[in-house]
């Protein structure tokens, strides 16, 4: 496997490998990877990647003033290691220095139709630093695909908005949440979380499936009701409520009933953590 941290050595590496023929694929991380991030990297292998890049840079312009860039878990020993088992054929590491210059002044934003909800609208210019940082690396990179997971449901789908509307000409392809055994969704903060708050983080993915059997009974809910119990339940687990919302999965506006074509996404704080997750009806 190949490690960059250059973004112009990794340039010309991809320009040679299109000019070979490869199809390459690409799979944006924060690292202090999981097996969540692994399988993004067996999507990509489905999908006929000869080359799999697995970014790895946990990016300051995404993150709030108060929020947590400098404790955010990092190894890049242990995440090189688990790419290589996963098989991706190059890793990339950045640095910020060499991803913003210190002049940087050009942003990717979102006019707010996907953005200006959800978590867009509690954590001002996280989804500016995504778009920026995302568009970055398919302009080093110039992947054929890009590989991106269920969990972060509104970030894929304003990726997906800001390809199509900026014609990079990447497929967006987003894999499924992968989930522990006692349903909780994999991510790199559950780190943060104490064996207690573990226990109450349950609720998210108990409260999604007591969503979805509702309308896979009566073939839909009414929402406020429906909300109304879910943010009981919640509360009910110790959790402190950010949001509990139902959107039209495509474009994320609010819906008044929950049914097919719909998609439930929710945030708590599990003591100091904030955990999201999500479900597709």
């Amino acid at each position: 496997m190949r490690k960059f941290e250059d973004p112009e050595t990794l340039r010309s590496w991809a320009r040679k490998a299109r000019l070979a023929g490869k199809k390459i694929a690409l799979v944006p991380t924060m690292g202090a990877l999981h097996e969540g991030h692994l399988s993004l990297i067996a999507a990509a292998k489905k999908k006929g990647a000869d080359e799999i890049v697995v970014s790895v840079f946990v990016n300051p312009t995404q993150f709030g003033p108060k929020e947590d860039y400098a404790q955010y878990p990092r190894d890049h020993v242990a995440d090189a290691k688990k790419c290589v088992q996963a098989g991706a054929t190059a890793i990339f590491f950045p640095t910020p220095a060499n991803m913003y210059a210190d002049d940087h002044s050009t942003w990717v934003i979102e006019d707010g139709a996907l953005s200006g909800s959800l978590c867009g609208a509690r954590r001002p210019g996280h989804f500016r630093g995504v778009c920026t940082v995302v568009a970055k690396l398919f302009n080093v990179v110039q992947p054929d695909f890009a590989v991106f997971g269920q969990k972060d449901f509104q970030q894929a789908t304003i990726i997906r908005r800001m390809v199509r509307d900026l014609s990079f000409g990447v497929e967006i392809v987003v894999a499924p949440i992968v989930r522990e055994a006692t349903g909780l969704a994999l991510s790199s903060r559950n780190a943060y979380l104490s064996a207690d708050e573990k226990v109450r983080a349950l609720a998210l993915s108990a409260t999604l499936k007591d969503l979805k059997a509702g309308v896979a009974a009566k073939g839909k809910l009414v929402w406020k009701t429906a909300r109304a119990r879910a943010v009981s339940a919640l509360e009910k687990a110790g959790l402190r409520v950010d949001y509990v919302e139902a959107v039209d999965a495509e474009n994320l506006k609010p819906v008044k009933t929950l049914k097919a074509g719909s998609a439930v996404l929710l945030a708590v704080f599990d003591g100091k953590t904030r955990l999201i997750d999500n479900c597709l009806v």
